[in-house]
């Protein structure tokens, strides 16, 4: 049997080529049709049984040649509405889309690690499961599509991992429990009483109460939240009046709780919204609050955590593993999470591009991907080989 490293560097031209033609060709969230189209006719012609899952989204099933544990492996496929201004030939060709997060990466990943498993059916003692997903980059997100369509049936333990550019290439970023935040959003209308702008007296200006607003909510995370427990409030959107000398009625304002704890999520949430009215109440005016649960925070199990050191270190080398800090960022991988033991982990793909993900000049380093298929392909085998 080949040597996984070896075999693997055989496959690097695959790997850029599958995904550079999903970066040529985004397509946004429940709409991966192309997409999930060249997913399944591959993993059919791997010999792995495939069935529609999650709406768009493909569910392969590589059984063993002996019974055993079944772990799943997960992949995201959705772009963003992004227009791509990098210069190269493998730039988006969808206008206003973009693989700017790095899924089409991810894919080919979890692409080249079914085909080298497939090549390894007859000494499984156990199952992989592959799961593409749709819909991550919003919620409600594709997961619980997924789930509830049985992504997770049999599955015992379940492993995801993202390309990610605040770390150097190569380097493998886990840690045990909370590694995601929890990612919701809102959206405040304050309604106030429009007029001339030469007469303010005569108008509840909401451009005014919009303004000391997001000042007073800024005082959740630095007085009403424990310095030491993480927690973000940020506006991101505030959208009020069409001219210069007219007050409006009303201005839209829209931002994101971002935390690790679900009862300080609560806390916030209802703080937010006490502040927003109070502050709307004493000028006169009025809030309509909305306020919408994203994704529930990522917590990695420790054993699997552990699982994941000790293969990258095999893999990758003694070096290549970081216990990174939990960030705020906001992940769909948290649903299968909830259902089943697992990990999340992310591989730098950093060097030489300054540009972050969610940037319309983002892109990764392409040399990571035969290391994703590894790690990938070394934790299925933990698990699953003989």
């Amino acid at each position: 049997m080949k040597d996984i490293a070896r075999e693997v560097e055989e496959l690097a031209p695959r790997l850029v080529a599958w995904r550079r033609d999903f970066h040529r060709h985004p397509e946004l969230a429940f709409q991966e049709r192309r997409t999930s189209g060249i997913v399944r006719d591959f993993l059919e012609v791997c010999g792995i049984q495939v069935t529609s899952c999650g709406g768009t989204g493909v569910r392969g099933v590589l059984e063993g040649s002996r019974q055993g544990p079944t772990i799943a492996l997960r992949a995201d496929m959705d772009a963003l509405p992004v227009a791509e201004e990098n210069d190269t030939d493998y730039r988006s060709e969808q206008a206003g889309v973009m693989h700017a997060c790095g899924h089409d990466g991810h894919m080919a990943i979890l692409m080249g690690a079914a085909k080298v498993l497939a090549g390894r059916r007859g000494a499984l003692a156990g199952n992989v499961v592959f799961l593409f997903q749709p819909a991550e980059e919003d919620p409600p997100g594709g997961a619980q599509r997924m789930i509830a369509d049985g992504a997770l049936d049999g599955v015992d333990r379940v492993f995801g991992l993202h390309l990610w550019q605040p770390l150097p290439s190569g380097i493998v970023g886990i840690t045990a429990g909370p590694m995601m935040a929890q990612s919701d959003k809102f959206t405040v209308t304050v309604q106030g009483r429009g007029g001339h702008a030469s007469q303010p007296d005569r108008a509840v200006d909401p451009v005014l109460v919009a303004s000391h607003l997001v000042v007073a909510a800024q005082s959740i995370a630095s007085r009403f939240v424990d310095p030491l427990a993480p927690v973000v409030v940020t506006f991101t959107t505030i959208h009020g009046g069409l001219v210069h000398n007219i007050i409006p009625d009303e201005v839209v304002l829209g931002g994101t709780v971002r935390c690790f704890d679900l009862d300080l999520q609560r806390a916030v949430k209802a703080r937010l919204q006490e502040v927003c009215e109070r502050t709307c109440a004493l000028f006169g005016a009025s809030a309509l609050f909305q306020y919408e649960d994203g994704y529930p925070p990522v917590v990695n199990h420790a054993d699997m955590v552990d699982l994941v050191t000790r293969v990258a270190q095999q893999q990758l080398g003694d070096d290549s593993v970081f216990r990174m800090a939990p960030v705020m960022g906001g992940e769909d991988f948290a649903r299968y999470l909830q259902q089943v033991p697992g990990a999340f982990a992310m591989l730098g793909a950093g060097d030489d591009r300054p540009f972050p993900h969610h940037n319309a000049r983002f892109d990764i380093d392409e040399r990571v991907l035969p290391l994703g298929v590894r790690l990938m392909v070394g934790v299925a085998l933990e698990i699953v080989g003989a």
